[in-house]
């Protein structure tokens, strides 16, 4: 028993250190730009054992540089109430977690009914912020546990407490993917639209935004239908938008 509540006062200790250590990597982001994120990296990695290339593209500009347009519509298409909650929206994410049992249960009655079918997929809808999402970003991998999302929620209220709105969003725009090895703002304008990220018109911003979801599949499939229509939708809400 001894050698057991050993075993859980280091397993508990090193917990403690991991969380000191996202604090004071946080803390130091009011002031030092993160140069890659964990994400970043493992997506790269991807694509360089796939294809041996290094295809990386991302230049760091600050909240000022992008259009306020792309930051009103990515917060219009990802996190419409970004500038009011302190990190985590409960409501979006308990309507999410209803979504996604309506879609299993689904599933398993027609599993039920066809026995010999292959097992369908239930699409899993996230309800994340924009500070949940960079918070995975920064330092997690994509699995999806509920150890992973306790790690998640406390480094998004660690976000919320040492930086500030425009931080959080300045972060997030630079270091998010907009295509195979297109991170950030800037990089994207500069992929999409050959120009930089402060002169994208509000239609633009709107196309950008809707992409973040599957920016992969988007980046192949640059004249959906769904494009035009959610950027259009998105266009429509923009003006709603209070930049924090």
């Amino acid at each position: 028993m001894r050698a057991f509540g050993r075993w859980c006062v280091l397993v508990l200790l090193a917990c403690l250190a991991l969380q000191v250590f996202f604090a004071l990597r946080i803390a130091s982001m009011a002031l030092l730009s993160p140069q890659s994120t964990s994400f970043e990296r493992s997506q790269v990695w991807q694509i360089v054992t796939r294809q041996s290339r290094l295809p990386w593209r991302q230049e760091w500009v600050d909240r000022k540089s992008i259009s306020p347009s792309l930051q009103r519509a990515v917060i219009a298409s990802e996190d419409s109430v970004f500038s009011q909650h302190g990190g985590v929206w409960w409501e979006s994410l308990e309507k999410a977690w209803e979504k996604n049992a309506k879609a299993k249960a689904v599933a398993e009655q027609r599993a039920q009914r066809r026995p010999d079918a292959k097992t369908p997929h239930v699409k899993i809808v996230g309800g994340s912020t924009i500070t949940q999402q960079l918070a995975k970003n920064l330092f997690l991998s994509g699995e999806r546990t509920l150890v992973r999302k306790g790690q998640e929620m406390l480094i998004t209220l660690t976000l919320e407490t040492f930086l500030s709105k425009q931080r959080i969003l300045e972060i997030y725009l630079n270091s998010v993917e907009w295509g195979e090895g297109v991170f950030g703002a800037e990089a994207a304008a500069q992929h999409y639209f050959r120009k930089s990220a402060a002169r994208l018109s509000d239609w633009e911003a709107a196309r950008l935004a809707v992409m973040l979801p599957r920016p992969r599949y988007f980046e192949q499939r640059a004249q959906s239908a769904y494009l035009a229509s959610r950027a259009e939708t998105i266009m429509a809400r923009m003006g709603d938008v209070v930049l924090p």
